[in-house]
């Protein structure tokens, strides 16, 4: 029987955490009353003041965040054992642990972390429309919500990456969670002006959502499953958070107007929270931090055991690439290795900018083409069937995300990447030379936007792994952030690159330039991680071997 994690913490941090919780959805439940009052002009709120319930709401909604962050946090005997206490237990019986029931939980839940937060950004495209509707916006107003947005995500990848690493996964997981429930006020606010400033917030809850489960998935899935499983729950959760943004478009906007799309942050990240139970801390982060105790715990879960003395003695400082340990020279040269610069340095360089680069021509497509999809085909005639239209073409794209899995696995991790940059390239092209947005066209369009979310999506699939495999626990988070945040960066050129290809051919050729660029770097400088062993930087110490056992198969 899988053991549940304890519930936000122990003891007063528990009620703390449950607390907190409760005063954010008290703070964006006294919000609604304003909005169902405008039930008869279609839910319309443009114009309206902030009322005494929407004030108060939103300072309860900060405290509980508060007290909710503080729950969270590592006590100070927790931080203050971090480098100390023997750190030489061998990772490979992380990776050569049988896939128990604990682990397919812990998949479960974090693949439904992560539609959850690909719904967010993926829905932009559809509450635009309506927006500019609302408020009168004219393009270039409109462009500002994915442009506030995204630099948020830009700045809650580098920001919360961070924080992962240095106070834990689950902890950056929940709290990004209360994130989703505190910003789903954004369709609540009655000005454009308010929706910019929640956005923004919003886009940083789900900027460290990502990152820090790729980060927690890689160190918890044992080695022989965890490229498939990453990738094909990188590319489902996109494919699905897309599919599941654009069938909630067409079901509730009609009905509840765009406001809606944002009002579903509360259930959802409610639904976060409550599966916290199921999201075990990383292993192999408390053994990086010297909580050894709590790391034996969590392993005691996916049925390993350590069994201090056993093992060989320390060795000089060198890389196994046989167990993926690293014996580093000491505390002080692991503390050196948790910075953030030390991405750039000799050793990571190289990787960081092809990841980067890679991922910068991604959210070109992502930000710069397919969120402006619903607007291109609503100026096209479309109407309403523009939802209709992604949906099924999302709908179809799911599937395909096993293929990119089963690439990456069995194939190669770089050639792969490679692949994949090539075909959404190619899939853009179709889309200048075909002009699928005209009337009577659908069919042509529906065709092209599922292959374009089925390359674009595994490529998206393909760099969440990529990025988690070559950098070490310490700097695990952070480099996935750095990746995330790339991926973000792209969409900072969606207005410019609209502005300078207003028309969708236009638009789908500039967006291929960077995606032929990315996949000759990658090819040329990128490095094969398929079949090799998570990194790890380990210190000297008295080691510790791990044996299976029979509990939690």
């Amino acid at each position: 029987m899988v053991s549940p994690a304890p519930a936000g913490g122990r003891g007063p941090r528990r009620v703390v955490f449950a607390a907190g919780s409760v005063l954010v959805v008290i703070g964006v439940v006294l919000h609604v009353p304003s909005y169902w009052m405008t039930r008869d002009d279609h839910f319309a709120m443009a114009g309206m003041g902030m009322s005494p319930a929407m004030t108060t709401g939103m300072v309860l909604i900060v405290l509980g965040l508060g007290a909710a962050a503080w729950s969270l946090l590592p006590t100070w005997q927790r931080t203050a054992a971090r480098g100390s206490g023997p750190r030489a237990t061998r990772y490979a019986a992380l990776d050569d642990a049988g896939f128990t029931r604990a682990h397919r939980a812990l998949v479960t839940v974090l693949s439904v972390a992560l539609v959850v937060d690909t719904m967010k950004p993926a829905s932009l495209g559809f509450a635009v429309p309506g927006m500019r509707a609302e408020y009168g916006l004219d393009a270039g107003e409109a462009a500002l919500l994915p442009l506030v947005a995204i630099a948020g995500t830009i700045v809650g990848s580098l920001l919360w990456g961070r924080i992962a690493d240095v106070y834990g996964r689950r902890s950056t997981i929940l709290l990004s969670a209360l994130m989703y429930v505190a910003t789903s006020i954004c369709g609540f606010m009655p000005s454009y002006g308010w929706n910019l400033a929640m956005c923004a917030l919003m886009g940083m809850a789900a900027g460290g959502m990502l990152p820090t489960v790729y980060s927690l998935m890689s160190e918890s899935v044992p080695a022989r499953r965890r490229g498939w499983i990453m990738v094909a729950q990188s590319g489902f959760g996109a494919a699905a958070g897309y599919l599941v943004a654009s069938g909630c478009s067409t079901l509730l906007v009609p009905h509840y107007s765009w406001r809606a799309l944002w009002l579903l942050g509360l259930p959802t990240g409610l639904l976060l929270v409550v599966l916290r139970r199921w999201i075990p801390e990383s292993p192999r982060f408390l053994i990086e931090s010297g909580r050894q105790e709590e790391a034996a715990r969590v392993m005691a879960r996916y049925g390993i055991r350590a069994v201090p003395g056993a093992g060989s003695g320390p060795a000089e400082a060198s890389t196994d690439r046989r167990s993926g340990t690293v014996d580093g020279p000491g505390v002080g040269a692991e503390a050196e290795q948790r910075r953030f610069s030390h991405l750039l340095s000799a050793r990571y360089r190289v990787q960081t900018w092809v990841i980067v680069l890679f991922g910068v021509s991604w959210g070109i497509v992502n930000w710069g083409f397919i969120t402006f999809l619903p607007s291109f085909l609503t100026s096209a005639g479309a109407g309403t069937r523009a939802g209709n239209l992604l949906f099924i073409s999302s709908a179809l794209a799911v599937p395909a995300t096993f293929i990119a899995a089963a690439l990456y696995a069995r194939w190669s991790s770089r050639k792969a990447m490679c692949l994949y940059a090539a075909l959404t390239a190619l899939v853009l092209v179709g889309y200048a030379v075909l002009r699928p947005e005209r009337h009577g066209h659908g069919g042509t369009m529906v065709v092209l936007t599922a292959l374009l979310l089925i390359a674009s999506g595994g490529m998206a699939a393909l760099l969440a792994p990529y990025a988690t495999e070559v950098y070490p626990t310490a700097l695990r988070a952070t480099g996935s952030g750095v990746a995330a945040a790339g991926t973000k960066a792209g969409g900072l050129f969606g207005p410019l690159l609209l502005g300078s290809a207003p028309r969708l051919e236009g638009l789908a050729l500039v967006s291929a330039v960077p995606l032929v660029a990315a996949g000759l770097v990658l090819w040329r400088h990128g490095t094969e991680t398929r079949g090799t062993p998570l990194l790890e930087a380990t210190v000297p110490g008295r080691p510790v071997g791990v044996v299976r056992t029979r509990s939690g198969t």
